[in-house]
Order: structure tokens, then sequence, then C-alpha cells
């Protein structure tokens, strides 16, 4: 009896949690934190009551442990862009087309999990809201870094403010993914990281 209890106790999870957590991250980023229900999730990730529970505690705990899968997937394509790039004006570049990448079409129509969480969970879950300021926060100290970078290695002007231009440059980001859940198209796209690149000069 003793060895059963150890057995069920020590057995590992019958799902992918990486799996599951993607699901519930297009759920999440399509339908909003508001408008997806513990169901909803339950169907998209493909778990019984039982096993979604047994993971999670409830409803916010799923989209925080989403929310992280979603940054850190963004930070994995955003430092694969930053990678070849060496002046702190390429360094921009790299960030914007980043963004520009998922803000159109498909990828662009579902959405950004920061925005439509901020919108929906800043009322009434202070933490949870403050985790989603952090994640813009955490853009804008990157801007700033690359700014004064590109500064100091010449390929941006010394009149740039760079505290300033970064939380402009945080705007057009942002931008972008409310531009493509709109349905912007990549030429649009493109045309605005282009002009905001020539903001900077």
């Amino acid at each position: 009896m003793t060895f059963s209890n150890h057995r069920q106790i020590g057995r590992p999870r019958e799902f992918d949690m990486e799996q599951v957590l993607d699901a519930a991250v297009l759920l999440f980023r399509e339908r909003g934190y508001n408008g997806t229900s513990i169901a909803d999730l339950r169907a998209a990730m493909g778990l019984t009551a039982g096993s979604l529970y047994k993971a999670f505690k409830d409803k916010r705990a799923i989209f925080v442990a989403a929310l992280d899968r979603y940054l850190a997937i963004r930070e994995m394509a955003l430092e694969h862009r930053l990678n070849e790039a060496r002046t702190g004006r390429d360094k921009i570049l790299a960030m914007l087309r980043s963004y520009a990448d998922v803000s159109h079409g498909l990828e662009g129509r579902r959405g950004c999990m920061v925005l439509s969480g901020l919108t929906e969970v800043d009322t009434f879950d202070e933490a949870l809201a403050h985790r989603l300021f952090q994640a813009l926060a955490g853009n804008e100290q990157r801007l700033t870094r690359f700014i004064k970078q590109g500064i100091l290695d010449g390929s941006l002007p010394s009149r740039l403010d760079a505290r300033v231009s970064a939380r402009y440059l945080l705007c057009v980001v942002e931008g972008l993914r409310v531009l493509g859940k709109r349905g912007a198209g990549a030429d649009e796209i493109n045309m605005i990281v282009e002009q905001a690149m020539r903001a900077l000069e």
C-alpha cells in the first residue's frame, strides 16, 4: 500500500507543459483575460479538470505561467535578431523588426498578451498589472541602452535624449502590435519601422 501511494505521488505529468502553455497563450492573446474561461482553457490545453487544477491553482495562475512562456519566446526571437547587430542603431532596427515580424498577418491579429492584459487587469489586480508593466519597462530600458550605445559608437546623433527617444520607440513598438490586431499589412508595418528610424537621424 505504501509503495502504491509513493508511485502515485511521484507520477510524472502526463502532458507537455510547454505545449499546454502555448495553447493557453494563443487563447489569451485572441480572447483576452476576461474573455477566456476555465472551460475554454481546458478545451484548448486538452486537460481534464483534475489535471488542470493539479498543475494550476486558478485562471490567474494559468495566465501568469502563460505570460512567462510568451515573454520567454519573444525574448528568444528578439535575441535571434540582435545576434548580428553591432551598433546601437543596428540593435534598435533589429528590435523594431522583431516586433514588426509579429505585427501583421495571422500573428498580428492574435495580438499582444502584454497589451491586452494591461487593458483588462490594471483595475482589479495590481500585482499582475505590475508584472505586465515590468515587461514594458524592460523594453524601454533595453531601448535606452541601445540609444546610448549608438550615441557612443557614432551610429546615432549625440543630440538625442536617450530616455525620451526610448519612450517614443516603445510607443512605436506597442503601436505596431495594436495595428497588427486591427489587421495591418506587412508593407504598412514596415513603413512605420522605416519612419521610426528616420526620426532618430
